[in-house]
C-alpha cells in the first residue's frame, strides 16, 4: 500500500464485511445475510449484485461456506471492486475430495488449491478476467480430531508448498479426503 492509499484509509473508515454470515456473528464486521438472523446487520442476497458497498470501502471481507452456493465469479468481481488496495478476502469452501462439498444438496460448486490462482495477476491464465488479486494462499484443510489423528501429519505434509498441493490432488493420496481449502486473496 502506497502513502496516497493509506491516508486515504485514514480518512475513510473502512469496514469489515461477513459475507453470508448465517449463525457466526463476528464483532467488529458487518454481518450480511439473506436470511434475517439475530446480528446480520445487512440484509442482503449476495446473486443481487452489486453488493451495497462502495467502491474500496472494505479492508477485510470474510466469504466463509458462502462460495460454494453461488456463481462465484461475479461475486469475486463485486468483492475485488469493494476492496481496498491492499485488502483481502477470507475464503472458506470444501475441498472436491470431502463428502461435505457432495452432502449438502444446494452446492453448485467444488474446488481445488488452485481453483483461485486464476484471478491472481501473473498466473498463466490471468487473462480470463478483467479484474486480479495481487496474490493468493491456500492451506488444504483435514478433519482433525482422535479418530482421523493421521490428518494432522498429512495436513502439514500437503500444505508444505503448491507443489505439494497439486500433487496429493492428483495422486490416490486423495483418498484420504481433505475437509476444506482456506483461500486468502489480496488486492
Amino acid at each position: 500500500m502506497n502513502k496516497n492509499d493509506l491516508e486515504q484509509n485514514v480518512e475513510k473508515k473502512l469496514v469489515k464485511i461477513n459475507l453470508g454470515c448465517g449463525k457466526v456473528i463476528l464483532p467488529e464486521f458487518i454481518n450480511v445475510d439473506s436470511i434475517e438472523l439475530p446480528g446480520v446487520n445487512v440484509l442482503h442476497d449476495v446473486n443481487d449484485l452489486p453488493l451495497p458497498f462502495d467502491d474500496a470501502s472494505a479492508s477485510e471481507i470474510h466469504c466463509i461456506s458462502i462460495l460454494e452456493h453461488v456463481d462465484f465469479v461475479p461475486l469475486l468481481q463485486d468483492l475485488h471492486r469493494i476492496l481496498t488496495s491492499g485488502g483481502s478476502v477470507e475464503i472458506l469452501v470444501p475441498h472436491f475430495s470431502s463428502p461435505d462439498a457432495y452432502r449438502d444438496p444446494t452446492h453448485i460448486r467444488y474446488f481445488t488449491a488452485g481453483s483461485f490462482d486464476f484471478f491472481v495477476t501473473g498466473h498463466k491464465r490471468d487473462y480470463y478476467f478483467d479484474f486480479r488479486f495481487s496474490n493468493v494462499s491456500h492451506k488444504i484443510q483435514f478433519e482433525k480430531r482422535k479418530l482421523f489423528f493421521y490428518n494432522y501429519a498429512l495436513e502439514w505434509f500437503v500444505n508444505l508448498s503448491h507443489d505439494m498441493q497439486s500433487w496429493y490432488e492428483k495422486t490416490p493420496l486423495r483418498a484420504f479426503p481433505a475437509q476444506g481449502i482456506k483461500i486468502t486473496l489480496t488486492k
